[in-house]
């Protein structure tokens, strides 16, 4: 197993291990189910807004480094072609 997916297993593990204590502790919180029913609902949608957060992100970086790759691939043909009509 390499770096990246040690990574990976343990913070799968960890997101696990925290929505486990997390339901445990809404299981025995003393309140009425309906209000542990809209605390869970509220960590749901807070866990899919920040992968939505993340991936968006993640996408906006990739598609910066791939604009500044094709312009750097353009302006280097550019200065070999400017250069080879000596």
């Amino acid at each position: 197993m390499n770096g990246n997916q040690t990574y990976i297993l343990f913070n799968t593990i960890s997101v696990g291990a925290a929505y486990f204590m997390l339901a445990l502790s809404l299981w025995l919180a003393p309140v009425d189910l309906s209000t542990k029913g809209y605390w869970g609902m509220g960590v749901l949608l807070l866990t899919g807004s920040l992968v939505n957060l993340v991936k968006y992100r993640t996408d906006e970086r990739i598609a910066a480094e791939t604009t500044a790759k094709i312009e750097k691939a353009r302006n280097d043909k550019l200065i070999s072609e400017y250069v080879g009509k000596d």
